[in-house]
């Protein structure tokens, strides 16, 4: 398996996640199943079968959360010495050419991404438009309204 980009933070969430998932969720829904099989019939029995379906979507997360922190490749961006290039961690001060509007990023991985707290995903089109640029760049964006430019204005590790 491909290793999976994560900053330290994203990594931590992930691990809280699993933690959670494991001492909390899975113990609930054994004892939600135990208490629908006291129930009786189990042929026609909802409640027994909608903890069976959480359960299952529970052991799935877990085995997916369990392979990603396995397979994380952990970056700090405060130890990247990338010389202003931007790079995976990266935080990113941007201007659109067309509006004038500035907006900050990061570049984090795809589990990590939050727009409304300024988190992009490392495979997102303005993430991949910006790898590599510098501060004082401009970076082609193909949004679904069509090109769009935007100035990198400053790059920080933080």
């Amino acid at each position: 398996m491909n290793k999976i980009p994560l900053t330290v933070r994203g990594a931590e969430l992930l691990k809280e996640e699993l933690h959670r998932l494991k001492t909390i969720e899975r113990p609930n829904v054994i004892a939600a199943i135990a208490e629908a099989r006291s129930h009786g019939d189990l042929s026609e029995n909802a409640e027994y079968d909608a903890a069976k379906e959480r359960q299952g979507f529970i052991e799935g997360r877990i085995a997916e959360v369990e392979g990603k922190v396995s397979n994380a490749q952990i970056i700090d961006p405060t130890l990247i010495d990338a010389d202003g290039r931007i790079v995976f961690g990266a935080t990113v001060d941007l201007e659109d050419l067309e509006s004038s509007d500035q907006v900050t990023y990061q570049i984090v991985g795809d589990d990590e991404a939050d727009i409304k707290q300024g988190k992009i995903s490392i495979s997102s089109p303005i993430a991949r438009a910006l790898i590599g640029k510098y501060a004082g760049d401009v970076a082609e964006v193909l949004a679904p309204g069509g090109i769009r430019e935007y100035e990198v204005l400053d790059v920080k590790y933080i």
